[in-house]
């Protein structure tokens, strides 16, 4: 069970090191190089956005089939291990919606850069004419 949030979590902590590589101050060349890699490697790597909707919907399911420990016969160990499966499915929530966000906005990064490169041949154009 444990496998897809490692999974999800190495795809996070990869989303993260990318978006901070790309939106650090480098040299024109290196940056549009690294632009193009990164923008072909998006395509076969939005793989995650259904994979963290998916793990989304099989917390809720189970977040709705989970047995409730709010009575007084509960013992305070079920009532702890209740509390621990509630805050795991939180860090789950986050860790999902961090994925989903982190390729939003690695996306939108990449596609502002590539429309501005676009602007800066139109400019030379008009320069040179």
């Amino acid at each position: 069970m444990a496998l897809q949030w490692m999974i999800l979590t190495y795809v996070v902590a990869a989303e993260a090191a990318l978006a901070l590589l790309l939106t650090f101050p480098s040299p024109k060349l290196l940056k549009n190089r690294f632009v193009s890699l990164i923008s072909l490697i998006l395509q076969p790597t939005l793989f995650i956005v259904p994979f963290a909707g998916f793990q989304l919907l099989d917390i809720y399911w189970k977040n709705e089939h989970r047995l409730m420990c709010t009575s007084y016969i509960c013992t305070a160990a079920e009532r702890d291990r209740y509390e621990k499966s509630v805050f795991k499915t939180q860090r789950n929530v986050i860790l999902c919606t961090t994925a989903c966000l982190l390729y939003w906005c690695i996306y939108q990064i990449c596609k502002y850069h590539k429309e501005i490169q676009s602007l800066e041949e139109v400019e030379k154009r008009y320069k040179n004419e």
